[in-house]
């Protein structure tokens, strides 16, 4: 049973950054299309993650919050009033901030829009300018979080659907890109993603190098990824295995990349953006975690494994370890191969 939809014309979705974190958030646009079917769905990013939000069937518009333009003084006098009257103009019925930290909060309140929802994990004082829901996944995975936030306005969610729309302009650029490197996307391959911001996500290059040797000799084709500042990272699994990955570390775009995602066979890295990618277009995932929550972060959906460092301070949520531990180091090789030949197999 759907709510009255007559008293919801434009709704504001106010999901800024991270990548991982906008992947998460996709569903709610679904979610609120499928409930309010009439209504005009607007959402606010900022640039790095505006590709997940373009050309995806259930937003409307998008519009983009340049947080750099903001960091001055000057900046702030001369773009707040523009991007507020763009906010305003639209006459926004509800605003969901799932950033639920300061600027998200400040986004929906200069929205104008008079019923205005943040989901659970409030920091920031952000509960003070929008109403906090705290609903049956509060302890749950984040997406089912988000979507707690949509069910708060009467709405049934039977599952969460992503949507990453990869168009064909984009799908052939990307297979272009991966003839170049002297990939066909027809063969087999695994995409490794060694990268991740914060260092201890990060499963040392040794490990993948070993890893990449053991999936070549199963015909299997390594494929490295990511952006141009995990060059240092790929070229040191590269120096140190005896066959070198396929390299497309820095040569794609995020929806490139989402579409060599989605033709491969099986997808191997940390707690990170394209991981979550991934998972949501539906390639079986194989994640490390150490200092993230699995049950809060893990990988969305079936057919996926996690491989979780033995500490006892796994779960601290720290951005490097106080310790100073390599705190991936002692999820082993093997057991990794064993979990990514058990997700090309589905087992």
């Amino acid at each position: 049973m759907r709510p009255d939809s007559k008293a919801i014309n434009n709704i504001l979705i106010v999901k800024l950054s991270a990548i991982g974190d906008v992947v998460h958030a996709l569903p709610v646009a679904h979610a609120l299309k499928q409930c309010f079917p009439a209504a005009k769905i607007t959402w606010v990013v900022e640039k790095p993650a505006l590709e997940l939000v373009s050309n995806h069937p259930d937003i409307d518009e998008v519009l983009v919050f340049d947080k750099l333009k903001f960091k001055s003084l000057r900046g702030l006098l001369v773009e707040a009033p523009p991007f507020i009257r763009q906010l305003r103009d639209r006459h926004f019925d509800v605003a969901l901030d799932l950033q639920a930290i300061f600027k998200g909060a400040i986004i929906a309140y200069l929205s104008g829009a008079p019923k205005r929802l943040v989901y659970c994990n409030t920091r920031e004082l952000s509960h003070w300018m929008s109403k906090r829901v705290v609903g049956e996944h509060s302890s749950g995975h984040v997406v089912e979080r988000y979507l707690d936030v949509v069910r708060s306005l009467g709405c049934q969610i039977d599952k969460a659907v992503f949507n990453v729309t990869v168009t064909p302009q984009e799908a052939a650029s990307a297979i272009a890109i991966a003839r170049h490197v002297g990939l066909e996307t027809e063969q087999p391959y695994v995409i490794l993603s060694p990268g991740a911001n914060w260092p201890n996500k990060r499963w040392p290059v040794r490990q993948f190098a070993a890893l990449a040797d053991k999936l070549y000799d199963d015909g299997i084709i390594p494929v490295l990824s990511g952006g141009p500042g995990d060059k240092k990272l790929a070229d040191e699994i590269i120096d140190s295995s005896a066959i070198p990955p396929v390299d497309l570390t820095g040569k794609t775009t995020l929806k490139q990349l989402a579409y060599m995602i989605q033709e491969a066979r099986a997808f191997v890295g940390g707690d990170t953006g394209p991981m979550h990618l991934a998972a949501a277009i539906g390639t079986p995932v194989v994640a490390f975690y150490g200092p993230t929550d699995t049950n809060r972060n893990g990988p969305y959906g079936d057919g996926h494994k996690t491989l979780v460092a033995d500490w006892d301070c796994a779960g601290c949520w720290k951005r490097s370890c106080p310790k100073g531990r390599d705190c991936l180091s002692n999820i082993d090789i093997e057991a990794v191969y064993q979990a990514v030949r058990g997700v090309i197999n589905g087992i």
